[in-house]
Formats: C-alpha cells, structure tokens, sequence
C-alpha cells in the first residue's frame, strides 16, 4: 500500500514557477509508476506526466510538454513537478497517484489529497 501526500501549491503570477512534491510511504514506491494530474473548477480531472519507477522515462500532456517536468527520488520516497511558465489555464487542485501501468494514466490506484495551484493573469 502507498499513501501520498502532495506539497508546494500557492498562488503564482502568470509566467512564474512552482514546484511540488509528492511524499508516499510505504514500501512499494521505488517499485511503481507515478502520475501528476489537475482537476480545474467545473472540469475532469486529466493527466499532466508519468514517470516510470525508475525515472529514466517520461511522457506529458501536449498542453504542458516543454513547460513542466516530472522526477522522483526514490531514495527520498518523493516524486516531484516542476512548473515553469505557468499560465492562468494551469489553475487547479494537483494529484499525484502511483500507477500500476506506466503506459496508462488511467492506472492510478492510489492517491493524494491534492494540492492547489492558482495562477493569476
């Protein structure tokens, strides 16, 4: 079992930069994929990146490819998001969810309480 905790929302300017965390516990993290989603007010919640167990690979929405970036450290139990010109559109509640298939975000099985991002224009 994994249980997460996400850190490092706040309020940012557009064009700013922030940076999350996601601690888990349990024994199994350095052993499963990890996901960063968002749900906008009034919206589904999507997918943002995967990482896979060991952090060699990476994959991310279109709409934040070249702006955010995913890693972890699995001797800290941490995986982390980096968030670089960020837009009022990034505006949302941040999830972090261990996944049991890299290649699908729908695998998340276990999930954070989320952490809230507002950027302001």
């Amino acid at each position: 079992q994994v249980q997460l905790v996400e850190s490092g929302g706040g309020l940012v300017q557009a064009g700013g930069s922030l940076s999350l965390s996601c601690a888990a516990s349990g024994r199994t993290f350095s052993s499963r994929p990890m996901g960063w989603f968002r749900q906008a007010p009034g919206k589904e919640r999507e997918f943002v990146a995967a990482i896979s167990w060991s952090g060699d690979n990476t994959y991310y929405a279109d709409s934040v490819q070249g702006r955010f970036t995913i890693s972890r450290d699995n001797a800290k139990n941490t995986a982390y998001l980096q968030m670089k010109i960020l837009k009022p559109e990034d505006t949302a509640v941040y999830y972090c969810a261990a996944l049991s298939d890299y290649d699908d975000p729908g695998t998340g099985d276990y999930w954070g309480q989320g952490t809230q991002v507002t950027v302001s224009s």
